[in-house]
C-alpha cells in the first residue's frame, strides 16, 4: 500500500509538471540560450532534506539552495548547504545562492566585501551538472549599486556555459529602472509572499498586463499554496513548495 501511494504521488506531480510545461515555451533569448538550455519547469529545493528522485530530467530541473552568504560589516559569513538533496541522474541543476545583509551590523558594501562575495558565489559553478547560478538577494535601494557591480564581476568570473539568473521582487519588474542593463539572463518575478505591493501586481496581471522589464519576461516564480488566476504565458516556471516535495 505504501509503495502504491508513493507511485500515485509521483505520477501526480510529474503529470502536473508536464501540463505546466506544455503551456510555456523554452527560454530562447539572452546568453543563456547559448549555454545549456533550462527545462520548462524547475523545482526550488530550499534548506531542508529533499528527495527529488522521482523527477523526469527532460521535464523538470532542480534549483537548489547551494549556499547562504551573510554580509556583516566588512566580513562575509559563507554557509554551504547542510541538508541532503537527491535528484535523478542527468537532471539540470541551478545553484541558488541566498545573500542576506545583517541588519544589526549592516555591511560596508566595499570593493573588498564584493570581491569576497563573488569568490564565494563562483564556487557554486564548480558543482557538477550546474547549468546556471541564481542569486536570491532582496537588495534595498542603498544596496543596488553594490549588487549591480557584484553581478558584473560575477558574470566576468563565470564560464560562458553557466547562465546567470536572479530572483526579483515583483514590484521591480513593473517599471523599476534599476534592473535595466544588468548582466543577467533572467530576472524571476516572485509571485508569492509579495507583501504590501502584492495586490497591485496581481491586479495588473489579472487585467492581462505583463512585466515591463524585458529581463522579467522569461520566467515566473510561483508557490503551490498560492494559486493565481491569470498569468503571462510562455514562461519558465520556478515552483516553490512550503513542505518537502513528494
Amino acid at each position: 500500500m505504501r509503495s502504491h501511494r508513493r507511485f500515485l504521488g509521483a505520477a501526480l506531480v510529474t503529470g502536473c509538471l508536464v501540463a505546466a510545461a506544455v503551456a510555456i515555451a523554452r527560454f530562447e533569448t539572452g546568453s543563456l540560450a547559448a549555454a545549456r538550455p533550462l527545462p520548462h519547469v524547475l523545482l526550488w529545493a530550499w534548506e531542508r532534506p529533499e528527495d527529488l528522485g522521482f523527477l523526469a530530467p527532460r521535464e523538470a530541473g532542480v534549483a537548489f539552495l547551494a549556499r547562504t552568504i551573510r554580509l556583516r560589516g566588512s566580513e562575509l559569513v559563507d554557509r554551504p548547504r547542510l541538508q541532503p538533496l537527491r535528484f535523478p541522474p542527468g537532471a539540470t541543476l541551478v545553484a541558488v545562492v541566498r545573500i542576506e545583509s545583517d541588519r544589526r551590523q549592516p555591511p560596508e558594501l566595499s570593493a573588498g566585501l564584493r570581491s569576497k562575495a563573488v569568490s564565494a558565489i563562483a564556487q557554486a559553478a564548480a558543482i557538477p551538472g550546474i547549468a546556471a547560478i541564481q542569486l536570491d538577494y532582496d537588495a534595498t535601494a542603498s544596496e543596488r549599486a553594490f549588487y549591480r557591480e557584484l553581478l558584473q564581476d560575477l558574470r566576468a568570473r563565470l564560464p560562458a556555459s553557466v547562465g546567470l539568473s536572479i530572483t526579483a521582487l515583483a514590484s521591480w519588474c513593473l517599471g523599476d529602472p534599476w534592473l535595466s542593463g544588468l548582466p543577467i539572463d533572467e530576472a524571476v518575478p516572485m509571485l508569492f509572499r509579495m507583501g504590501p505591493d502584492g495586490r497591485q501586481v496581481l491586479l495588473h496581471l489579472e487585467a492581462g498586463g505583463d512585466f515591463r522589464d524585458p529581463a522579467c519576461r522569461h520566467s515566473l516564480g510561483l508557490s503551490t499554496d498560492e494559486p493565481l488566476r491569470r498569468l503571462p504565458v510562455r514562461r519558465r516556471l520556478y515552483l516553490f513548495h512550503p513542505q518537502p516535495w513528494s
